[in-house]
């Protein structure tokens, strides 16, 4: 390249810097596997050669505008770093641009933020720093290019990038295909690159409702009819009809704390005794299925029985979409649908969500006395919540549908110690330490619950039911947990933390049991349809009811993991599901069935959201008399 000084063009200072430091929080912040040399050697050209892309765009500025882009550059792309690694910190996964779009979010999350901010994180500002001092007029770091160094410099970054996406197919082919493996574009292609395919799969999913047609909807019809099969009954069908549903949805719980106890104490003592009593079933196999909506997710899941997006959340990027909901197929059964959640009404969306799939009334913070006494952590306690609940659950009409939205057990789980009724865990990490102490807490709150409906009447003829909305204790704690686990958290490991308490309580029933059976998130509604012996034959939905005999035998992640009958399927290895080991060599096709039939029901899922492809689809043909 030929220069008219013998200096080092600033461009280039700031791309080894800036690189450099990328490459130290890929390596050393971000929890990123590295399994071979290859992906360390990908891992470390990749920050250089996404720097360089940016930065050489300089050449073709003027000197003075070359010291401005430099220093705007660089701050900009601190940032982006920084803010994924906040939300890496809480969700161990990146940015996505819908979420981007959840903004107003954050008002709510003051609390958590300041916990993810560490001092240490200002020397990420060092090269930023640097780059401006240097950039000044007097150090006269500018260069006039040539126009052949111009080009020449262009030619490097067009290098540069092809290369590191040749390397990073040969190391996962069809990468650009797992849209779902977030870590896996970061870790080969680099944050920022990341952040350009991301910003094209965005335009891509946005343009497929304009074009949608309607003539999808009859594949995915036909893939109902032949392995979902919404109209098969099983022997509960009708066992809580004409009961009110209360619906308990816990706070980032997660089965691990189930019959734990910390220094003798149990952790979760109600909810031991719950699950073993004769009239509850208590799914030991059920996984969340959640993704980066998180609550929002679980709730999107239960209510439509179809899978939320593998980016952002559903609540926010698709909340005007046609569906067939539970409340909705509930109020046409003469139930009265509601939500109680003493938190913002337009956190993740849902006023407007709500409003869409039917819901009659949303109790929201407004329904409810918030002082300092009551409040932890995100905002009014879990045991405050309920029983200011019970009055307005009081007055509903019957039977009524009424959802609970806990949020004492919430990231970053502050418990006043006063309050706290076990001991912190001990290990590496605060989060995993508190965790436990605010489990009990909503334990607690869950039990004063159910003895205040108790003396109301209003439990004898209600069904109760209670389930994990999503994990608490992220990939991020991996080392801590496994210190509480007393092993290594591997990927099998892993999939097995993602189970969350479900139970079905029905008062005076006595037939209730331990379900060993993998369920998830996407059975809640036609389980409970059929519960309440409301047909949903024609509905369009990939859960199958939980008390079936022929189910399909497999559960799917959003992350792309696939729990089966006999095999659990994560990141590209295939487990025995009973044992956690590593199939043999012979048996690595064992898994490749459920991945499979699973892609299919996520693909079909995605193009019924994308598409807003049930404003095609004809429900008036569902009986809906039971």
């Amino acid at each position: 390249m030929q220069l008219n000084n013998r200096k080092t063009p600033l461009f280039i200072i700031a791309t080894i810097l800036f690189g450099i430091k990328t490459y130290i929080v890929y390596r050393f912040m971000f929890d990123l596997s590295i399994d071979n040399p290859l992906q360390e050697f990908i891992l470390l050209i990749n920050p250089i050669a996404s720097a360089y892309l940016v930065f050489a765009i300089s050449v073709w500025f003027q000197p003075r505008k070359q010291r401005k882009f430099l220093r705007w550059a660089a701050l900009t792309g601190t940032l982006i770093i920084y803010f994924n690694l906040l939300f890496y910190r809480n969700f161990t996964d990146f940015i996505t641009i819908p979420v981007l779009f959840q903004g107003n979010n954050a008002a709510d999350l003051s609390s958590s933020i300041s916990t993810l901010i560490h001092w240490p994180d200002l020397l990420l500002f060092l090269d930023v720093l640097v780059i401006w001092y240097l950039s000044k007029p007097s150090f006269n770091m500018h260069v006039e290019f040539s126009k052949s160094s111009k080009l020449a410099a262009t030619a490097v970054t067009f290098l540069l990038l092809a290369g590191n996406v040749t390397l990073a197919e040969m190391e996962r082919p069809m990468l650009f295909v797992r849209t779902f493996d977030r870590e896996y574009l970061v870790k080969n292609i680099g944050l920022f690159n990341y952040h350009i395919y991301d910003s094209t799969m965005q335009t891509k999913t946005k343009a497929q409702r304009v074009f949608a047609d309607g003539s999808e909807i009859s594949e995915v019809e036909g893939y109902m009819d032949k392995d979902v099969q919404p109209d098969k009954k099983s022997e509960l069908f009708g066992a809580a009809k004409g009961r009110n549903v209360i619906f308990i949805s816990l706070e980032s719980f997660q089965n691990f704390v189930l019959d734990s106890k910390i220094n003798g104490k149990e952790t979760t003592p109600f909810l031991n005794d719950l699950k073993e009593s004769s009239d509850t079933f208590w799914f030991k196999n059920f996984y969340h299925q959640t993704a980066q909506g998180k609550t929002s997710d679980s709730e999107f899941l239960i209510e439509n029985s179809m899978y939320p997006l593998g980016r952002g959340a559903v609540y926010f990027t698709n909340a005007q979409n046609e569906y067939h909901s539970l409340p909705e197929m509930l109020n046409e059964n003469d139930y009265y649908t509601s939500v109680f959640h003493a938190n913002n009404r337009s956190f993740w969306n849902r006023d407007v969500m709500y409003d869409n799939i039917g819901y009659d009334h949303f109790y929201d913070e407004n329904a409810f006395e918030e002082t300092p006494q009551n409040k932890i952590g995100w905002g009014l306690e879990d045991k405050a919540f309920f029983n200011q609940s019970i009055p307005y659950l009081k007055k509903l009409d019957q039977p009524f549908y009424s959802k609970f939205i806990t949020l004492t057990n919430h990231f970053p789980f502050e418990m006043p110690q006063n309050q706290a009724h076990v001991d912190k865990f001990d290990s590496g990490s605060e989060t995993l330490n508190q965790y436990f102490q605010t489990v009990r807490y909503t334990d607690e709150a869950v039990e004063s619950f159910f003895n205040k409906l108790k003396r109301e009447g209003l439990y004898e003829n209600s069904i109760i039911i209670l389930m994990g909305d999503h994990y608490g204790i992220s990939e991020f704690h991996n080392k801590a947990m496994g210190k509480f686990l007393g092993k290594e958290v591997n990927g099998y490991e892993h999939v097995q933390l993602q189970r969350v308490p479900f139970m079905i309580h029905i008062p005076g029933y006595d037939k209730g049991e331990v379900q060993e059976n993998i369920a998830g998130q996407i059975d809640v509604k036609p389980t409970l349809l059929h519960l309440l012996g409301i047909e949903n034959k024609g509905d369009l939905g990939f859960g199958q009811d939980l008390f079936r005999k022929d189910r399909k035998g497999f559960i799917a992640l959003r992350d792309g993991s696939v729990v089966g009958d006999q095999y659990v399927y994560t990141d590209s290895q295939c487990f025995d599901r009973k044992t956690g080991k590593l199939v043999s060599d012979d048996q690595e096709d064992q898994c490749k069935p459920l991945t499979e039939k699973a892609n299919k029901e996520l693909d079909y899922s995605d193009s019924i959201i994308y598409g807003d492809l049930l404003r095609f689809y004809e429900f008036n043909q569902i009986d809906n008399n039971g």
